[in-house]
């Protein structure tokens, strides 16, 4: 029993709660028209004056029960008992308002939304309200049973719903992680590449110096001298991209412009890849060319797996002089899928794209299928 106090004490706050919106204020709205309905038409209702104001209290914390659910709760939940009280005290029946059980969004928001330890303060409140209701004995047992049973129902959603909430961000994390990691293992490629091209040019400047051939010293200099700009420029293009230091990256083949070609091999008898490259596509660093074929690729695979009814996937890369634009677009039967929905795929290729600089979108076409659109800029830097 002490362990899950602990552990619910410990447990962090909910990340990005929506902000307020036209929704909220439309519910709130609801709610204090609920209760002048309610008042108006039940003639056994106590305290109707009461009743009203109450009311509208309980919009105001409909409207803060996402970035102020402990307030709200309280609020709610110790008027309740207090009406109850005073009922009590005075020998009268109580205010039972129907539209009262709007409580249990603002159990819900609290159990969704906050911290454990304003969580844990919150269903304490929520336990002295019942035992206030049951200890003036105005609602039988079942009644109190029944009313705690409910709202622990709304708690246990709303703690739900959170840990979903967490999971999916966390599978975020670890796809942005991967593509990092992906990057990071092209860098290693890149650099090693370049910085050997270097010390060979070093090498052959320092014998023609040697011999006195001051015009071949020149040039291997030169060559040095553009290869370690382009190391440099390389390097700050990927250096944001690693993630976990302590790791070795592997050595992996790297990918060029070219390469999509390639993937037009991966027809099939019903479902065949068009690629076309265009445009300025030369001189482009070897990091953007590896982006530009990974997201190509995974674009690729995503329609070969999820595009229904697909016969066609069209490959399109055009160069100009300060971006590449890349769009990956099939045919497939139409769908409600949006962007949210389709994978963390595409959370892989927007953080890539993002590192250079660049934008991605993706979502439906107006006549069916799917589309990938990415602008990168030819000299993109991690951010």
């Amino acid at each position: 029993m002490w362990d899950a106090v602990t552990s619910l004490w410990a447990e962090p706050a909910g990340r990005n709660p929506p902000a307020r919106g036209r929704g909220d204020r439309v519910y709130a709205a609801l709610v204090v028209a609920g209760v002048v309905l309610e008042t108006v038409l039940r003639r056994d209702l106590a305290w109707r004056p009461v009743a009203v104001v109450f009311g509208c209290g309980l919009a105001v914390a409909v409207l803060f029960r996402r970035t102020h659910p402990l307030p709200s709760v309280a609020f709610a939940f110790g008027t309740f008992a207090a009406l109850d009280v005073a009922a009590f005290v005075a020998g009268t029946e109580p205010m039972v308002l129907y539209s009262g059980w709007v409580v249990l969004v603002l159990a819900y928001s609290l159990f969704r939304w906050r911290a454990g330890r304003d969580a844990a303060v919150g269903l304490v409140i929520m336990a002295v309200a019942v035992g206030v209701s049951a200890g003036t004995d105005f609602g039988g047992v079942a009644e109190t049973i029944t009313g705690a049973a409910v709202l622990l129902c709304a708690a246990a959603l709303g703690v739900s719903v959170r840990h979903r909430g967490t999971a999916r961000e966390q599978l975020v994390e670890q796809a942005k992680l991967h593509e990092r990691e992906e990057l990071a293992r092209e860098l290693h490629d890149t650099v090693a590449h370049h910085v050997s091209a270097i010390a060979i040019q070093a090498q052959a400047g320092l014998f023609l110096a040697r011999s006195s051939s001051l015009s071949g010293a020149t040039e291997a200099l030169e060559t040095i001298d553009r290869e370690a700009a382009r190391t440099l420029a390389e390097m700050r293009t990927m250096v944001g991209a690693l993630r976990d230091r302590r790791k070795q990256p592997a050595v992996v083949p790297q990918r060029r412009i070219a390469d999509i070609e390639r993937l037009a091999a991966n027809s099939t008898d019903s479902l065949r890849i068009d690629v076309e490259l265009r445009g300025e596509l030369t001189d482009l660093p070897p990091a953007l060319e590896a982006a530009i074929y990974r997201v190509t690729q995974e674009s690729v695979t995503n329609a070969q797996r999820h595009a229904q009814q697909a016969t066609r996937v069209e490959v399109k890369v055009t160069g100009s002089a300060t971006t590449v634009r890349l769009t990956v677009s099939d045919d497939g039967a139409r769908t409600t899928r949006t962007p949210n929905q389709a994978g963390y795929g595409l959370v892989g290729m927007t953080e890539r794209v993002r590192l250079f600089g660049g934008t991605l979108t993706a979502g439906p076409n107006p006549d069916g299928g799917w589309h990938v659109r990415a602008v990168l800029p030819r000299q993109g830097s991690a951010t």
